[in-house]
């Protein structure tokens, strides 16, 4: 696996959600906020939607970080 860019898989998510998971190669978390931030959106009228989207936004940018971090351990061993 190669490095990811925190930046872009945040600003992906912040588009649209689960597309920076997606981008991390997190595939089933991807799924995840594709389908529940919408149902969010709808549920709430708004409110939880934008709890929603951000949290997807942050996880991607946090597993990014993780992704990079693991990548520079296994090269330094």
């Amino acid at each position: 696996m190669e490095k990811r860019n925190p930046t872009t898989s945040t600003v992906f998510s912040l588009i649209i959600p689960g597309v920076g998971q997606f981008y991390n190669h997190d595939i089933w978390r991807g799924i995840f906020w594709l389908i529940i931030t919408p149902g969010f959106w709808i549920g709430s009228g708004g409110t939880l939607g934008w709890i929603c989207h951000l949290s997807a936004a942050y996880t991607a940018y946090r597993r990014s970080l993780k992704i990079n971090q693991n990548l520079e351990q296994e090269v330094s061993k």
